[in-house]
């Protein structure tokens, strides 16, 4: 499995994962930074939740990290959290506008 390939699992694992009080995944909310690949099938994500006061925040990058560990050949998973930069509602995909009726 090649990095792409791995990265694009990575990220349908991640579409499997919803804010609770939100229809939408949190990758298409655009809750997630960046995703990188490191040798030997390690994974890093940096993503961030709608607020810092979020009621679910103890359990979203729990579940991200958990459904990236399904992956097979995944060897290990990193989930960092951060504010900064803050998230706003421009980060959102089009999917999700349309479906939370931004658009």
């Amino acid at each position: 499995m090649d990095d792409n390939d791995l990265k694009e699992q990575v990220v349908q694992a991640l579409k499997s994962v919803y804010d609770p009080e939100i229809p939408v995944d949190i990758y298409e909310l655009g809750l997630i930074y960046d995703i990188k690949i490191y040798p030997v099938n390690n994974v890093y994500v940096q993503m961030t939740l709608t607020s810092p006061s979020c009621p679910s925040a103890g359990t979203i990058p729990t579940e991200a990290e958990q459904r990236i560990r399904e992956i097979e050949g995944v060897n290990d998973v990193q989930v960092e959290l951060t504010f900064d930069p803050p998230y706003s509602q421009d980060m959102m995909s089009e999917v999700a506008k349309l479906e939370l009726g931004f658009m």
